[in-house]
């Protein structure tokens, strides 16, 4: 598990990156934009990013063969540019070198951000990877707190400096994988794979359990992304919260999150990774179901601290679940059908649940989250990929349905 932890230092740097970003590049937006409609566009192109760019580089990772490996080509390359491209977002000089810098970061990210998670199957047996996953969403939790607790103090003292840091912080975080991580000698299946050279196509992984699987993906983004992006409007609107109230409120279920991402993993990793999935999306369900029937803050709390317990099992195996389903040479391309599908649900989510606040009102946000949980349960239900358990109790590579 040391190169796991080591790994996770590009998790790091990913979250640290990506939380700076989100926290301040609005500021800069708002200078020259009136129309939040606007900002909010602007402010998800990654996700537009994700959803072509990142399946492809995922999967053309899959046929990269180097000196240096198969993931960590894109890493070199990716790594240097995207600290470039955050550190001089401060620095532009009006609207259209704002977004210029802005476009070309989220290049950047593109090229490194599927090789990077890619990276932790590669070096990691099956039967660890849920515990793997556990401790690099810790560390990317981690990195996203630490973000928002020094970047404030940062950018207080010059809008400059929490990117510049960001970038700082990446560029370590690459020479630490780059000293660490040899995947000619970390990743147990190397030289086989790079060996066999195999063609792997996004079509060729579409079976059964994979489809199941990438629905209930997409139907639990989309109820978490809609309840994150605007719960903040329906805590100060439906309940009467301040906003500082509301905002502070979703810390709870973040924390729980990052406290339970370790936990979680082993859960996965002894009793199955379906298993703990169904019990997190059923939870969760149960969670968002019940908001609108209370009016209590402190009650509030307490349900979005529960709810991260349950989202850290379905976040935490869900990608080394979708992983486990295919062949050790499809984990790029599986990485970016991962990314595919939860980015859909991101771009989608806020303005479908958005119209239907303006059509019924605040109170079906978390009607229409629970339901969305709903379906991805009966997906969840439907999988059919057994997880057969060793001795010691982990979970051990499943027959491919």
């Amino acid at each position: 598990m040391k190169k796991t932890w080591l790994l996770g230092f590009g998790f790091f740097s990913i979250s640290i990156t990506w939380a700076l970003y989100n926290a301040f590049v609005p500021f800069f937006l708002e200078d020259y934009i009136s129309s939040v409609a606007w900002i909010g566009f602007f402010m998800t192109i990654d996700n537009y990013f994700a959803l072509f760019l990142q399946p492809w580089i995922g999967s053309r990772s899959d046929r990269t063969h180097t000196r240096f490996g198969r993931r960590m080509p894109y890493l070199l390359i990716g790594m240097p540019l995207g600290a470039l491209f955050t550190a001089i977002i401060p620095f532009h000089t009006g609207m259209v070198t704002l977004i210029l810098f802005m476009v070309l970061m989220n290049l950047a990210m593109s090229l490194y951000r599927s090789p990077t998670v890619a990276l932790m199957p590669d070096i990691t047996a099956e039967k660890n990877r849920t515990r793997a996953n556990g401790v690099i969403n810790f560390m990317g939790g981690l990195g996203s707190i630490i973000a928002f607790g020094a970047g404030s103090v940062l950018f207080k003292a010059h809008p400059s400096f929490p990117f510049i840091a960001a970038a700082c912080v990446t560029l370590i975080s690459m020479f630490i994988l780059m000293r660490f991580i040899k995947e000619k000698r970390d990743a147990p299946g190397y030289v086989a794979q790079a060996e066999a050279k195999t063609k792997i196509s996004f079509k060729g992984q579409l079976n059964r359990t994979t489809i199941l699987l990438l629905l209930a993906i997409f139907f639990w983004f989309v109820a978490y992304q809609g309840v994150e992006t605007l719960f903040t409007l329906y805590g100060k609107n439906e309940m009467g919260l301040t906003k500082s109230e509301a905002s502070f409120s979703l810390t709870f279920f973040s924390l729980a999150f990052v406290l339970f991402a370790i936990p979680s993993g082993w859960l996965g990793s002894k009793f199955g990774k379906k298993r703990v999935i169904f019990i997190g999306v059923a939870g969760l369900l149960v969670v968002f179901a019940s908001v609108p029937l209370i009016n209590s803050l402190l009650v509030l709390r307490i349900l979005l601290t529960i709810g991260g317990l349950f989202w850290a099992c379905i976040n935490i195996n869900s990608y080394p679940f979708i992983v486990s389903t295919g062949s050790e040479e499809s984990i790029g391309t599986r990485t970016g059908m991962y990314y595919l599908v939860s980015s859909l649900a991101a771009i989608s989510s806020p303005p479908l649940l958005g119209q239907l606040i303006d059509a019924f009102g605040y109170s079906v946000l978390f009607y229409c989250a629970a339901g969305s949980m709903l379906i991805a349960l009966f997906c969840v239900s439907m999988i059919r990929h057994p997880e057969t358990m060793n001795r010691s109790g982990h979970g051990d590579t499943a027959v491919n349905s």
